[in-house]
């Protein structure tokens, strides 16, 4: 038999699904564990190098794992994706082949999923999606983690995203939600819902859970009983050309006081950010009470560590594995 490749025993988180429904519950687990205790865990001493990558704009994502990274033991290096020129200067793999060389596990911003997918196809070491055009699990582990804090539980939970559902964020809930075994309802202008492809795999797993899919296109509908209320900007990057249009398509999705009383009183708010008040969310919901947005933010760093130790030790534990049967 052929013996085991390095990078045959290598596992990544491309997109939510990757992760099974025990995973997932491992690494949020995990995420307790190292927020309670953030400097206990040391899975990158060395240190080891964790290469950044950053084509898109980013504030939370960039200082998230650079703070993680760092109490984990690890050094991150930043690789500038303007001067890279991933995917244009140099080809996706080779880009793949030289960082797998020079760093123990590759983050990487960008646009297209596939691009992703080859690195990973090549790097020979852990890849984390750190936000595509179609994907952003590290966001929705810190969401679950938060809601796992306020709420005690995720399965049985409901949740209703409000606003752009083929935005990243709606296809990633309807996935991740659906692994935990919540009833996720996506609530957007027709035209608007997450990807079919993904609304098919979200059930397909939900039957397994015990969660579920639902569309209403009726915010008010949408919201009512819900234990969680999300939404994220009408524009997301890449779609500043449509900012007018889409304004128009949503104005009756904007999350204010009136639509979150239709959620169980004790409902939480969620917005990964950044949020443009008196827009998508009103300032009276984004600072108020019920808004956990702060925590949402802060858990991304104990997420995505959780996410990078969990990665590394299913390395290590695989390659301790004899090469061939």
């Amino acid at each position: 038999m052929t013996p085991r490749s390095r990078a045959d025993a290598v596992r990544h988180l491309l997109r939510d699904d990757d992760l099974s429904p025990t995973e997932q519950a491992e690494v949020l687990d995990l995420a307790l564990q190292l927020k309670a205790r953030p400097y206990d865990t040391k899975s990158l001493a060395g240190p080891q190098t964790v290469a950044t990558i950053y084509d898109k704009p980013t504030v939370r994502t960039q200082v998230s794992f650079a703070a993680g990274i760092a109490e984990l033991g690890g050094h991150p290096m930043l690789v500038e994706g303007s001067l890279a020129g991933i995917g244009v200067r140099e080809s996706v793999a080779d880009i793949a082949r030289i960082l797998g060389r020079q760093a123990s596990l590759i983050v990487w911003r960008t646009f297209h999923q596939s691009w992703l997918e080859e690195l990973a196809a090549y790097s020979g070491v852990p890849v984390v999606n750190a936000l595509t055009d179609d994907f952003h699990p590290c966001q929705l582990l810190a969401d679950l983690l938060t809601i796992r804090e306020h709420k005690g539980q995720l399965a049985g939970l409901s949740v209703t995203f409000v606003g752009d559902g083929a935005c990243n964020m709606g296809n990633s809930w309807v996935l991740a939600g659906a692994t935990a075994g919540m009833h996720v309802t996506i609530s957007a202008p027709p035209g608007f819902e997450p990807a079919a492809e993904h609304l098919r795999t979200a059930a397909s797993i939900a039957a397994t859970t015990g969660g579920s899919i639902t569309l209403e296109a009726d915010p008010m509908i949408a919201v009512q009983d819900a234990d969680i209320v999300v939404t994220d900007t009408w524009v997301s990057m890449g779609k500043e050309d449509e900012s007018r249009a889409r304004r128009a398509a949503f104005a009756a999705y904007q999350v204010d006081s009136a639509l979150v009383s239709w959620a169980k009183p004790d409902a939480i708010v969620l917005h990964c950010l950044p949020a443009y008040r008196g827009k998508e969310i009103t300032a009276e919901v984004l600072d108020g009470p019920q808004s956990v947005v702060w925590d949402e933010a802060e858990n991304r760093r104990h997420a995505q560590k959780a996410v990078m130790t969990w990665l590394m030790s299913k390395l290590d534990r695989d390659q301790s594995l004899p090469e061939g049967p």
